[in-house]
């Protein structure tokens, strides 16, 4: 159900898997990282002049960040929208599918990807955004189609093999 109140913009599209390691780096900051900051900051102010006090702005700044990244992983959170992986037997490409594609430019190898929100990206583990240009290029077309992708060093033609 898609509550209309909240922009598009602000949804996080993710797989289970994903919002599980969000939800784990969420309570590891909270629990773990919060304290060891804590118990730094009180130990750099235990120095004396904080105007000249390098250890005190790094563990201020640190704490700024951990701060920071927490309220960023509560509010993907509260925006989460799961992904499921395509329908069984759809050839259409969709978030959550599994695509390989042939490089019909360099012809190289068939290679294969996940199609995954921007939180989740990982090209070295072959997990493309569908925001990046392949991701784009791919969503919603067929088992079948050739698609162009117009990269840094030209355009590249790619073909979908197939569709899981």
């Amino acid at each position: 159900m898609h509550d209309s109140s909240i922009k598009d913009d602000k949804v996080t599209l993710i797989t289970k898997e994903g919002l599980e390691k969000l939800k784990e780096e969420l309570v590891f900051l909270k629990d773990v990282k919060r304290k060891e900051v804590a118990e730094r900051l009180k130990e750099a102010i235990s120095y004396g002049d904080l105007s000249e006090n390098a250890e005190y702005e790094e563990s201020k700044n640190e704490q700024a960040f951990v701060e920071g990244r927490i309220l960023e992983l509560e509010e993907k959170i509260k925006y989460a929208k799961i992904i499921t992986g395509a329908a069984k037997g759809s050839v259409q490409v969709q978030l959550g599918a599994t695509v390989v594609i042939r490089n019909l430019t360099k012809r190289g190898p068939d290679e294969e990807y996940i199609i995954v929100g921007s939180t989740e990206a990982d090209p070295i583990n072959h997990k493309i955004s569908n925001v990046s240009p392949v991701g784009k290029a791919l969503l919603d077309k067929q088992q079948g189609a050739t698609v162009e992708v117009i990269a840094p060093s030209g355009t590249i033609k790619y073909e979908i093999i197939k569709v899981k």
